[in-house]
């Protein structure tokens, strides 16, 4: 990786990461469960329950070729999206499938999902923003695809817009906690113990964790008999 490449990676929100790991693991999770289901079931009932399944606008025929990570990031290059835009469209999200639980987020949808949340969320949040042209081309999909999901999902969230600070701090620490999750901190070693000598004047080093405990301990009593009794 060119130096040039290395700024323009470490340009990127850490949200963006954060919304797209999350989101990666929530879609491979009910793929999962939707291979399980599929597997269960012979191919005559898989066929009625496809049918009974409510058709969404959002619903790809196959998974797009580039990765949610990928997707979110180049959604970043080329939009000009400010950082609290992906977390206004994480809100919007969350209430567009609250509003209908039939709707799991997969493989087949996320991508969809994404670029319309974010074009709704820019709307509101930015002062300038490209239109639902540019927005498709980033998306790769067509203008009428985009003019319709944008409708869909406005209906889907009952035009709800409005996020107050409250939500918006609640969702922050959402994905603060998800950070957490992806970045563990590093194991610490444990100090090594020295028993010091009163009467030599010397600390021992012990290597044997067993036998500097038991040193430690002996310590602690022979310095607990020397401390005179509190009275009240």
């Amino acid at each position: 990786m060119t130096t040039g490449e290395m700024v323009e990676a470490a340009a990127v929100p850490r949200v963006v990461s954060i919304l797209s790991a999350l989101l990666q693991r929530v879609a491979e999770r009910n793929d999962a469960a939707a291979a399980a289901e599929a597997g269960a079931l012979a191919a005559a009932e898989q066929e009625e329950e496809a049918r009974r399944r409510p058709v969404s606008a959002f619903q790809g025929l196959t998974k797009p070729a580039i990765s949610i990570g990928g997707y979110l990031e180049r959604i970043f290059r080329f939009a000009s999206c400010s950082p609290s835009c992906y977390v206004v469209a994480y809100i919007y999200l969350d209430r567009f499938l609250r509003r209908r639980p039939a709707l799991a987020v997969d493989s087949f949808n996320v991508h969809r999902l994404l670029i319309t949340s974010v074009l709704t969320a820019v709307k509101f949040v930015d002062d300038i923003c490209y239109n639902n042209a540019y927005f498709a081309r980033v998306g790769g999909i067509s203008l009428v695809e985009m003019n319709y999901l944008e409708v869909d999902f406005l209906f889907g969230i009952a035009f709800d817009l409005n996020v107050t600070p409250a939500a918006f701090a609640s969702y922050c620490a959402v994905l603060q906690s998800e950070m957490a999750y992806l970045d563990p901190p590093a194991p610490v070693d444990a100090p090594r113990l020295y028993c010091y000598s009163a009467a030599a004047g010397t600390s021992d080093h012990h290597d044997d964790p067993a036998a500097a405990a038991a040193v430690a301990v002996a310590g602690c009593h022979r310095h607990s008999q020397q401390q005179p009794q509190l009275t009240v």
